[in-house]
C-alpha cells in the first residue's frame, strides 16, 4: 500500500521560508517522478513542482519559480519542497503526489495525472 506523508507546513510571516518534506513508503521510490500541488480555500488544485526520478530534472509553475526548490533523496524516500520569500498567496494546503515513471518522458502538470497522493499539511502566510 502506497503511503505518502507530508510535514513541515505551519504559519510563517511574508518573506520567511518553510520546508516540506513528504516521505513514501510502499513503493520502490526512485521509479517514482514526485510533485507538490497546493490548493486554496476556493480555488482549484495548482500544480507547483516536480522531480524527476533522478532528480536531476526539475520544473516549477511560473508562481514560485526562483522561490522554491524542489529536491529529492533517494536513499531516504523523501522529497521536498524548500519554499523561501513566501507571500500570503502562496496561502494553501500542499500536497505530495506521486507517479510511476522510472524514465523522463516530460511533465505532468495537472492532479488526475497523479495516482498516489499525500494527506496534506497547511502552509500559512501572514502579512
Amino acid at each position: 500500500q502506497v503511503q505518502l506523508v507530508e510535514s513541515g507546513g505551519g504559519l510563517v510571516q511574508a518573506g520567511g521560508s518553510l520546508r516540506l518534506s513528504c516521505t513514501a513508503s510502499g513503493v520502490t521510490f526512485n521509479n517514482y517522478a514526485m510533485a507538490w500541488f497546493r490548493q486554496a480555500p476556493g480555488l482549484e488544485r495548482e500544480f507547483v513542482a516536480a522531480i524527476a526520478w533522478r532528480g536531476v530534472n526539475t520544473y516549477y509553475a511560473d508562481s514560485v519559480k526562483g522561490r522554491f526548490t524542489i529536491s529529492r533523496d533517494n536513499a531516504l524516500d523523501t522529497v521536498y519542497l524548500q519554499m523561501d520569500d513566501l507571500k500570503p498567496e502562496d496561502t494553501a494546503v500542499y500536497y505530495c503526489v506521486a507517479d510511476w515513471a522510472p524514465r523522463f518522458t516530460g511533465w505532468k502538470l495537472t492532479p488526475r495525472e497523479y495516482d498516489y497522493w499525500g494527506q496534506g499539511t497547511q502552509v500559512t502566510v501572514s502579512s
